[in-house]
């Protein structure tokens, strides 16, 4: 059988892109191949697959009918034209993490008190359909079924028909979940600068995702007199500045915002623009700056609007509370590094996981490798092999350890979380 590296490597040829990455946004023909591959490969190591409705994919084992499963994984969709280490690394370690596991059990050098399943959740990502973290939060019963299937891209094709197009809208019942387990890369660079080869997630950042709708007039680029038009984007433009001076109403490092897509209608060279959407995001680990920061943003959007006579349409479509991870897994993922002769640290996560939204729901850890310098959602993304092999030795001891018998987990729901929103709880 193929070794982890061998693996992790081959993946990369599923979308790989021009610049040493790979585009396989959620749904596409090259994210249903590479499913497609896991499936193959799970079976292969003695696994039975199992894919609910909204195009999660599970590869199972089972010691112990109708025990619950320890659950680990993350995904295998990327950004367009992304890095091929990004949610990938995290699907193909639990696969060998699991292999492990089974043969220790086989051998008997580990007695199983629960059964053990590799997830691949669908479209964490959410570039091609939004929101991200889709199949984790359908999972949990954070967002809709029955809305989800029905979101459309930008070409009009729903979720539910990509699911078709890449055989992956399934049926199956899910086995039932004890707790959950995940192995990322950092995509920053405190551990690089720390020279530390193990990351333990203590919670999650706060993060607030918007979107903008800037409309106001289209007309003749060279006939219309400046005090005549209602630039769109004109007026979209300020806001994006707007959104970056924001972080300068706090202290460095505190916050961090940014316009992540940006679509100018009609889009040709002749026409002032008559609208503009943007995807606004504010984040930070403090839920007060969050909704302050808000605040004050949304002021000056408005502003904006009143002062360019052009209408402003605002609605929030991504909001999470910061949540602690329970102490427990923390220490689970400190211990197991310990045992593998490496060191660990303890930071938080600014970027949102699928750990995420299991953390409502069951005891869950998240785990870091190092991001050669902290580059992510590009093909300069990058994680050497000596540390890809690291994270799957510690990810191993940790589900060895929770399918023996998962330690004093402190339940996620009893912990307080912080809201993002005055109003607003998932």
């Amino acid at each position: 059988m193929p070794d982890f590296l061998t693996d992790f490597h081959h993946t990369t040829t599923f979308g790989a892109s021009a610049g040493g990455g790979i585009d396989r946004q959620a749904g596409t023909p090259e994210h249903g191949a590479v499913r497609a591959w896991f499936r193959r490969r799970a079976e292969e190591l003695g696994m039975t697959i199992s894919v609910d409705a909204i195009g999660n994919q599970f590869a199972s084992i089972e010691w112990i009918p109708g025990a619950p499963h320890v659950f680990t994984g993350s995904h295998l969709d990327s950004q367009p034209v992304a890095g091929r280490f990004d949610g990938t690394y995290g699907v193909v370690a639990s696969l060998h993490a699991a292999a492990s596991v089974a043969e220790d059990v086989a051998s008997g050098r580990l007695v199983p008190t629960q059964n053990l399943t590799v997830v691949d959740w669908f479209n964490e990502e959410g570039c091609r359909f939004e929101p991200s973290l889709m199949g984790s939060s359908v999972f949990t019963g954070a967002r809709s079924l029955e809305d989800i299937l029905a979101v459309a891209d930008n070409s009009g094709v729903t979720v539910a028909q990509a699911l078709e197009e890449t055989g992956c809208r399934g049926t199956d019942a899910i086995p039932p979940v004890a707790s959950y387990v995940e192995l990322h890369i950092e995509q920053g660079r405190r551990l690089e600068r720390a020279e530390v080869q193990i990351g333990a997630v203590t919670g999650n950042w706060c993060t607030r995702k918007v979107r903008v709708t800037v409309i106001g007039e289209q007309s003749h680029t060279g006939a219309t007199l400046m005090s005549d038009r209602r630039d769109a984007l004109a007026a979209a433009s300020e806001i994006v500045l707007c959104v970056e001076r924001l972080v300068g109403h706090y202290p460095e490092d505190a916050m961090v915002t940014s316009v992540g897509r940006f679509t100018v209608g009609p889009d040709v060279p002749g026409v002032v623009p008559g609208r503009v959407e943007l995807s606004l995001d504010l984040r930070s680990r403090e839920a007060p700056k969050v909704i302050e920061a808000w605040a004050l943003l949304r002021s000056q959007i408005e502003a904006v609007g009143r002062r360019r006579g052009v209408t402003v349409e605002i609605e929030d479509f991504d909001l999470r509370d910061a949540v602690p991870f329970p102490e427990s897994g923390v220490e689970l993922t400190e211990k197991a590094a310990a045992g593998a002769g490496v060191s660990c640290m303890r930071l938080e996560t600014m970027a949102g996981h699928d750990a995420i939204s299991m953390n409502r729901v069951v005891p869950t850890a998240l785990m870091f490798v190092p991001s050669v310098g902290g580059v992510s959602h590009c093909e300069r993304e990058f994680t050497a092999d000596a540390d890809l092999a690291t994270g799957l030795e510690v990810l191993t001891r940790v589900v060895g350890r929770l399918v023996e018998g998962a330690p004093n987990w402190v339940d996620p729901a009893a912990e307080a979380g912080t809201s993002c929103s005055g109003s607003w709880s998932e």
